[in-house]
């Protein structure tokens, strides 16, 4: 009786929730419209055993490695079909991945990457929404589009990278 009438109970008030057109009524109209999930990255401290596993282990098509002296990483893409992973590994001693293996030292998730229609109002409308952004102005991302990052003490706990679409 416990857990079978209290999901029960539920099941109603979540159909609720999901048919609910007030709920996403509550969601102010953007200049900017946030898109699909491009991928997750993950900091890796070894970069051959990571692509190992994704492409011999795993089945994945794995991309190349690619130097980003910018933004001091290299990367390497696993596709996933719906999206992407990005295997993250330092290049050099000031890469911000390197400071983030010193803190996990088997690697983990590092961020999630968004697209959005337009970077520039994105950046307008957060910063105006108190949204501190890591630099002035985008970069270019491994991808060749602008990106921007989003601090992660305002996002939840999580550092979120924005991608021009």
């Amino acid at each position: 009786s416990g857990l079978l009438s209290r999901l029960q109970i539920s099941a109603p008030t979540l159909r609720t929730l999901s048919s609910s057109k007030s709920f996403s009524q509550n969601i102010p109209s953007c200049l900017w419209k946030l898109g699909r999930l491009n991928h997750v990255a993950i900091a890796v401290p070894d970069l051959e055993k990571a692509q190992s596993l994704y492409k011999d282990v795993l089945g994945a098509q794995v991309s190349e490695t690619v130097a980003l002296p910018e933004h001091g990483v290299y990367t390497v893409f696993v596709e996933l079909g719906n999206t992407k992973l990005e295997l993250l590994h330092p290049l050099g001693e000031k890469s911000p991945i390197a400071s983030f293996l010193q803190k996990n030292k088997t690697g983990g998730m590092h961020h999630i990457c968004i697209e959005v229609d337009d970077i520039k109002a994105a950046m307008t409308e957060l910063k105006k929404k108190k949204i501190r952004i890591l630099s002035e102005e985008p970069k270019i991302g491994a991808h060749g589009k602008p990106v921007i990052f989003l601090h992660p003490k305002d996002c939840h706990g999580v550092l979120v990278e924005l991608e021009q679409a």
